[in-house]
């Protein structure tokens, strides 16, 4: 697949721009504050309609302006297909497919496929673990549509079970003691998160079990390969929930250790329990959790708990690896979600728009030629760069001139 034109309207710095692009490698080369980067982000909304660079769309839109369009003419094979999405300041956003009648904006999810490497990626691995667990989570409704169903129900009953544990803190202070109706009404929210949880987690774990060899093999490619990549997952439901569900949620500074520096055991593989059964250990889990859950008012137990733990031989990523390594792990795992979705045999022609964003000037000679190498054959490669000579001569291609509002073709 790769993307044939790209229109935006009222996006971010853009009144209006139209893009033409072909298959291979395009260059968008521009001094730093003109929209490179704006142009590319548009791409990545359209894969899992949120930005890699903000939590909510209001600064898409450009200022002053109440609606911001992203069009894009996409090619398949020997089929073509448009996407439009409407982002709007005031109401739900809209989409249409090939001019027809509008649709939710949801409905246009894995039409566009695309990863996107971006420096905010190195939150991948010096960030708190929700930056894991989204970078598995936007995966995740990239390559199967009907996971964005999945997040959002986990999202709306881990609000509600929120509301109720924080209604039974404040009773339990006010009253000493906590309502015979909020514990009935708390086992009914607890079968609900389970059910949720369950599904969510059985996703995650499945996708990581995928990415695992791509990771390892990428990573061991863009450097010497004296240092092995893997990924654990740590789930609020293993052996001691209370330890692990305190750990995920420290922060440490880059000088400190991080959260699992003395974490030697490996945890149960949950990947191995169906559906139910990792229901039926959220429910105990929950259960045990209660009275924490009811001293704090809030939800102790969940996917939106968990941790991915990336260790660099024995010690984790986070807080022990170098910049050039953390730089090296974040492409590592861009690389994995990259070569997952062109293994997805669910669709023909699968193969995703590859972004790299800024990429190459953090890299030293020897990563640049060898990441170069790795991407050159994909079916289109988008690269952005502030001058030219940052991009590695393996990577040859069309460029594109970013000016002030706009774009030249071939740079000049």
């Amino acid at each position: 697949m790769f993307l044939e034109h790209l229109s935006l309207t009222d996006f971010r710095s853009y009144q209006q721009v139209d893009l033409a692009l072909s298959p291979g490698v395009t260059v968008l080369v521009g001094s730093n504050g003109l929209g490179k980067t704006n142009l590319v982000e548009a791409i990545g909304y359209l894969s899992t309609l949120s930005s890699h660079r903000v939590s909510s769309d209001a600064p898409l839109l450009r200022f002053g302006a109440d609606r911001a369009l992203v069009r894009a003419q996409l090619v398949r094979g020997v089929q073509k297909v448009m996407v439009e999405v409407e982002i709007n300041a005031s109401r739900a956003n809209r989409a249409r497919i090939n001019r027809a009648n509008p649709v939710r904006a949801r409905d246009v999810l894995g039409i566009c496929r695309s990863v996107l490497f971006a420096p905010e990626d190195l939150a991948l691995v010096k960030g708190d673990p929700s930056s894991r667990r989204r970078f598995l989570d936007d995966l995740l409704v990239v390559m199967l549509p009907k996971h964005a169903a999945t997040r959002s129900d986990y999202d709306k009953v881990l609000r509600q079970r929120n509301a109720l544990l924080k209604s039974a803190r404040a009773q339990h202070f006010s009253r000493n003691g906590v309502s015979e109706g909020h514990l009935a009404t708390l086992d009914v929210w607890d079968a609900h998160l389970a059910a949720a949880a369950a599904l969510l987690l059985s996703a995650r774990l499945e996708l990581l079990n995928r990415l695992r060899p791509h990771m390892a093999e990428a990573y061991a490619q863009l450097t010497d390969g004296s240092k092995l990549l893997r990924a654990i997952y740590r789930s609020s439901i293993d052996d001691d929930p209370v330890k692990a569900t305190d750990a995920y949620d420290a922060v440490p500074s880059e000088k400190q250790e991080a959260p699992f520096a003395l974490e030697s055991r490996e945890p149960a593989d949950l990947s191995l329990c169906s559906v139910e059964e990792l229901k039926e250990k959220f429910i105990l889990a929950l259960q045990s959790s209660r009275t924490r859950e009811l001293e704090r008012g809030m939800s102790l137990v969940g996917p939106h708990r968990d941790e991915v733990e990336l260790l660099l031989g024995v010690a984790p990523a986070r807080g022990y690896a170098s910049h050039g390594e953390s730089w090296s792990v974040a492409l590592a795992l861009r690389l994995a979600s990259f070569y997952v979705l062109s293994e997805d045999t669910h669709i023909a022609n699968n193969q995703p728009i590859l972004i790299l964003d800024d990429v190459f000037a953090e890299l030293d000679s020897q990563r640049r030629r060898k990441l170069a190498l790795m991407v050159r054959n994909a079916e289109q490669v988008l690269v952005t760069a502030a001058v030219g000579e940052d991009i590695p001569p393996e990577l040859s291609g069309a460029q594109v001139q970013v000016i002030p509002g706009g774009v030249v073709a071939n740079g000049g």
